[in-house]
């Protein structure tokens, strides 16, 4: 067992004095397999801790089913980062931000239409507590005062920037103390006077998030804590991409030089990101400042280690860095080369409109639903009714979309509705005795962050068609929900291997691997959608890039046939994909 304390104006390990220098990286965007590597690169550059978040909709995707195994197996993660001497820093807190769907929280909270997020609202509350309660008892074990190499926990994070609901600050902390978590707590907020009077809490730690001028961030921390460490919890040294802007690069120099600012004032640190990993799955966040903009798959950060692991130039600056205070390990050892696996011909195809019995059974509704409401978390949903004709230039207006809605008149496209546009409708010829209406919605990424968190899925309001300045609601819905978590029911037939029709559709292709090591899927001539290599769900796909390749986990691939399997939304004038040894991010 240890003690970590604040002494002073610094910490102290089993009473002696102690900077942390750490690097953040989340286990959940990493496949297992890596992340010994990964921590042991960390402790290469010199770093002595690893922070990590802890995702409440990872690890209670539905409510009251807990997962805590394989890429979720957070107590593997930091027992592992112990066996390699590094301390552990824990931010369990509900919310967690992190350009991480719905900022880590479960969706299933929206199911209920009164909830109140990030308060002292008793239901939310609730259903915070019953996570606790089977959260922190795993924790406990990991503590340093347990044997562990815990040494701090967050309460909440960044909640100045959300709200000042002091008591439900206190409810958090109360938690984590009746859940014996006997180690030093903090707070994390941007250096604003609002983001501190309501982000902190008497007698706990505070600190700041930046990523510049930290002499002015400390001067103001120290405006209201005198007294205490100096502690930047999140130094941010890149950024990430949403889709359709410029992938964001932060050269080293300018890294450096701030990080030289923080060591010589004395305060500890903690770099967001050390290594960013993959959105893997439907698990990228959103933000919505201006309008609604989705985050791209890669979170690759622009950070001391590539996506896939490599160590970049900014690695080693900051090392030289680092090694001015501490004495320096080993460097560390190479990663292994990338693997091309040369085309892919995806030459079976299944239309998802043919597919639908094997992907789920429909459900009928008076209004289209939500997901949650209807107990869907991430994916597609299909709402399908019947519409009157004849009807010329009918207009369909969806109201509240979210994300991305594309609409089918007896199986044929007539557009595409996003959120972002400003644009709710498209308009079709309704022929005389009607036609089926059907809509296919995205769930691009919940917001993780801001006042517009609360953020359902699917058609949120109606559908209204008509004409001109008249319309009138729909009733009547055939709903499917399309998580895409199982795909084996898939029944597929041959692909002529002609462009295709501009209708959603599976592709399926195999290829053969020797040696297995990690890859990146290139999609050129394809549009927008989804790609699984062996079942598992690297991420999305977008035409409109930056990012214009997957990464490829080699622990994904094995020896001889492997499968890759696109869900393509608007069809491709050339069905084959690229397995490269180079990633493309923009």
């Amino acid at each position: 067992m240890a003690t970590f304390a604040i002494q002073g104006d610094g910490f102290a390990y089993n009473g002696e004095p102690m900077r942390i220098i750490s690097g953040a990286m989340h286990y959940f965007r990493i496949v297992p397999e890596y992340w010994e590597d990964r921590l042991r690169k960390l402790r290469a550059c010199g770093f002595n801790t690893v922070e990590t978040y802890v995702a409440w909709n990872l690890h209670e995707p539905k409510e009251g089913g807990f997962r805590f195994e394989g890429i979720a197996d957070v107590e593997r993660f930091v027992r592992l980062a112990g066996e390699l001497r590094l301390h552990v820093i824990l931010r369990p807190s509900p919310y967690i931000c992190a350009e991480w769907e719905f900022g880590g929280l479960p969706s299933w909270l929206l199911a209920e239409p009164d909830m109140r997020l990030r308060c002292s609202h008793p239901v939310y509350l609730a259903k915070v507590k019953a996570y606790c309660d089977e959260l922190l008892p795993r924790l406990k074990p990991l503590l340093c005062t347990s044997g562990g190499p815990v040494i701090a926990l967050q309460i909440e994070n960044e909640y100045g920037s959300y709200g000042n609901d002091k008591n439900y600050l206190k409810f958090l902390k109360t938690e984590l103390e009746n859940g014996g978590m006997d180690v030093p707590l903090f707070t994390s907020d941007g250096s604003e006077d609002y983001m501190l009077q309501g982000g902190t809490l008497p007698g706990v730690l505070a600190t700041l998030n930046f990523g510049a001028r930290p002499e002015e961030a400390f001067a103001k921390l120290r405006e209201y804590r005198p007294e205490g460490p100096l502690v930047c919890m999140e130094y941010w040294n890149g950024w990430f991409d949403h889709w359709g802007d410029e992938h964001h690069v932060r050269g080293f120099a300018d890294v450096v030089d701030v990080l030289d600012r923080i060591l010589a004032a004395g305060a500890s640190v903690n770099f967001y990101m050390f290594h960013g990993g993959t959105n893997f799955g439907f698990y990228n966040g959103a933000n919505h400042i201006e309008h609604y903009e989705p985050t791209v798959t890669s979170y690759d950060y622009n950070a001391l280690l590539s996506e896939s692991g490599e160590p970049t130039d900014k690695y080693w600056a900051i090392r030289e860095v680092i090694g001015r205070y501490v004495e320096l390990p080993e460097k560390p050892s190479a990663t292994p080369a990338k693997r091309s696996y040369g085309t892919v011909r995806m030459e079976e195809r299944v239309s998802l409109f043919d597919a639908f019995e094997s992907l789920g059974s429909a459900v009928q509704a008076v209004v289209p639903e939500t997901m949650e409401r209807l107990g869907q978390d991430y994916g597609f949903i299909w709402y399908e009714t019947d519409i009157s004709g004849p009807q010329a230039d009918c207009e369909i207006m969806l109201q509240e979309v979210r994300d991305r809605a594309t609409v089918y008149i007896d199986g044929a496209c007539c557009g595409t509705v996003e959120r972002w546009s400003g644009d709710d409708s498209v308009r079709a010829d309704i022929p005389a005795g009607g036609a089926k209406l059907g809509i296919l919605v995205e769930n691009m990424g919940r917001i993780n962050y801001g006042a517009k968190l609360r953020d359902p899925k699917g058609i949120t309001e109606g559908v209204k068609a008509g004409a001109k300045l008249y319309h009138h609601f729909m009733f009547g819905w055939n709903i499917r929900c399309l998580p895409l978590d199982d795909l084996s029911g898939l029944r597929f037939g041959p692909g002529d291997g002609a462009p295709q029709a501009e209708e959603p559709a599976f592709y399926r292709g195999f290829f053969e691997v020797d040696d297995a090591g990690d890859s990146f899927l290139k999609l050129d001539e394809w549009k927008k959608g989804v790609a699984f290599v062996n079942g598992f769900n690297l991420g999305r796909y977008w035409e409109k890039g930056p990012q214009k390749t997957l990464y490829v986990p080699g622990p994904l691939l094995r020896k001889g046939r492997n499968e890759l399997i696109v869900f393509e939304l608007h069809g491709t004038s050339s069905p084959h994909a690229m397995l490269q040894d180079t990633a493309e991010l923009g």
